[in-house]
């Protein structure tokens, strides 16, 4: 029997995940030697410095030639190693974030801590995987971390609830992509996502019906986990019942993972059928899920529901540059270009390595300031109030500007970036995401995207004219303070305010990280 020929190359683009592994089996085996009345303030800590270590890891990662990776199931490129550096910078901030958070329950363990860990190397597995079946086992490694993570505050309905909704639609979710995989490999016979355009040539004259149906139930399988309308039904209600710092890591790495996951399968199915198919997927879930996403959010005074149909928005935002990917000039097969290849190219092609970036930009982006927001949620939140679904109320931003005004100025750049308005690293994100729209062709629904981004701008302004130009309630409670939780509000507001002025440097790893490994 000869055994694969794995070399010391093929582990280098897991070394992140390994980290992150690591780090969770240590927070689990010293909850051990801890009794209950032990102090886990160095839990948080080491959650933090975990994912920091892998994010830089990551980072050095970007320099690295695309290739496959174990025999083909996995690739590494400039692509993963930056969705991994997102996975990273959102476990630390949600990981501070959960450090004052879980204090005032008295819930702080290990294995919080750990699960997140162990989601987020899934996440980070996810962007690497090249083939459909790793692609689905590393799907369900990050949603059953997430899964207990988001029942974790087991006391009231709340959480209970919100676990197991997310669970049952979840596990529906998983099997509609598994099934969309089965479809496609009884097409092509291969599971290999960069061996898959040429069967899927051959299938497209013999049994196109069969390719279609595949592909469908494969993007239905990615909407759900991208909350893409009509397969957002879960995450208003999610969002709210699960632990604020869990929501945030939900609302970005989660998001960003399955985003990348999306593009890499769609790019070798795409190639190998008449791109139109997925163009037309995916223009329409862009243009249903903005529209949706931000007028439902217009009416909602629960400010954690509002980020949550928010996040919907934004999902409907990055689908557009998803669509962008699969405009193909007429006659023109469909290839993805690489910066070593765009001398020459044609402006569609120009236009789809550009839109490739700004999804990257964007995922960064929106890491930044919806972790953040979520951040100043849970300082203002109370554990008596949250059964009774009044502990987001907009009346508790009412005045923050007098009592913190510190949190008051996060929270304020962080609802501007999410509107997509100067100087904030949300509003280059947008011009970038729709400029490249544009360059593609689609005039019609980047208008409708900034139509939707400009209504999106009234409940974000909301909360400021509450927090700038309402007064402190009466009998206001006394708002906590927490060092680390205003840590991460530090870093996310220099990282929104700076990146939306200067976005040079960030600008130049995109541009690295726009590399994707096909065949």
């Amino acid at each position: 029997m000869n055994l694969p020929n794995l070399t010391s190359a093929d582990f280098l683009p897991l070394l992140p995940a390994v980290i992150l592994v690591v780090g969770a089996c240590i927070l689990l085996l010293s909850e051990v030697f801890l009794s209950a009345h032990s102090s886990r303030g160095y839990q948080a800590v080491l959650s933090t410095a975990t994912s920091v270590i892998a994010g830089v890891v990551s980072l050095t990662l970007l320099t690295e030639p695309a290739r496959a990776v174990f025999l083909g199931f996995g690739a590494m490129d400039p692509f993963s190693s930056f969705l991994t550096f997102i996975v990273c910078v959102s476990l630390a901030l949600a990981s501070l974030t959960a450090a004052g958070f879980l204090r005032k329950r008295g819930a702080e363990r290990g294995e919080f801590y750990a699960l997140m860990l162990f989601a987020g190397a899934g996440m980070s597995l996810l962007g690497l995987s090249n083939e459909l079946i790793t692609i689905f086992v590393n799907v369900e490694v990050l949603s059953i971390a997430t899964y207990a993570l988001t029942s974790y505050l087991r006391r009231g309905t709340r959480p209970s609830e919100a676990g197991f909704k997310y669970f049952i639609l979840g596990a529906f979710s998983s099997a509609v992509l598994l099934y969309g995989s089965a479809l496609l490999y009884g097409a092509t016979g291969t599971t290999h996502l960069s061996d898959m355009a040429g069967p899927l040539r051959v299938a497209m004259t013999n049994n196109a019906a069969l390719v279609y149906a595949g592909a469908v139930l494969v993007a239905a399988g990615f909407s759900f986990k991208v909350a893409a309308v009509p397969f957002h039904m879960w995450t208003p209600d999610v969002y709210e019942g699960a632990p604020t710092p869990v929501t945030a890591l939900m609302s970005a790495g989660v998001k960003a993972a399955a985003f990348v996951a999306l593009v890499r399968v769609f790019i070798s199915v795409g190639s190998g059928i008449d791109a139109q198919l997925p163009f037309a997927i995916f223009s329409t879930l862009a243009l249903l899920t903005m529209v949706a996403g931000n007028l439902l959010a217009i009416p909602q005074r629960n400010v954690k529901r509002m980020l949550a149909y928010s996040s919907i928005a934004h999902a409907g935002y990055l689908l557009l540059g998803v669509a962008a990917l699969f405009v193909s000039a007429p006659g023109q097969e469909f290839k993805l270009l690489g910066p070593t290849a765009l001398v020459g190219a044609s402006p569609v092609d120009l236009a789809r390595v550009e839109a490739l970036r700004g999804i990257l930009y964007y995922l960064l982006a929106y890491t930044f300031t919806a972790v953040g927001a979520f951040g100043v949620v849970s300082l203002l939140e109370r554990r008596e109030d949250e059964e009774k679904g009044t502990a987001w109320d907009l009346e508790r931003f009412s005045g923050l500007a007098q009592r913190r005004p510190g949190w008051a100025f996060a929270m304020a750049a962080f609802m501007l970036s999410l509107a997509g308005i100067p100087p904030t690293i949300g509003f280059i994100g947008k011009l970038i995401l729709f400029r490249a729209a544009v360059d593609a062709g689609l005039v019609g629904l980047t208008i409708i995207a900034v139509l939707s981004s400009a209504a999106g701008a009234y409940y974000y302004l909301r909360v400021v004219v509450y927090m700038y130009m309402r007064p402190v309630p009466e009998g206001a409670h006394t708002l906590e303070r927490s060092w680390m939780t205003e840590l991460a509000l530090v870093v996310s507001t220099v990282a929104v305010v700076l990146l939306g002025i200067l976005p040079g440097p960030l600008t130049e790893w995109i541009a690295l990280a726009g590399t994707l490994f096909t065949r």
